[in-house]
């Protein structure tokens, strides 16, 4: 399957995909400071695990940081 993952196109083995097994596969360590973004739409974090992925969709995976002025 071909997935496009925050911009870079991914060749993914296997048939069911998932956006929860999509963010295992790239390792992302905290999931309580990502969202995700799918088909530029988000998507409630409750449904990742039952989200089935097709050939061409695509993911962003944004990440929440700290910063500000001081």
């Amino acid at each position: 399957m071909r997935l496009i993952i925050n911009g870079e196109e991914k060749r993914l083995d296997g048939e069911a995909w998932t956006v929860e097994k999509a963010l295992q596969a790239e390792k992302i360590a905290n999931l309580d400071m990502v969202s995700v973004q799918w088909n530029q739409a988000f998507l409630d974090r409750a449904a990742w695990p039952m989200t089935d992925l097709k050939d061409g969709d695509e993911l962003d995976f944004l990440f929440f940081m700290g910063g500000g002025s001081r």
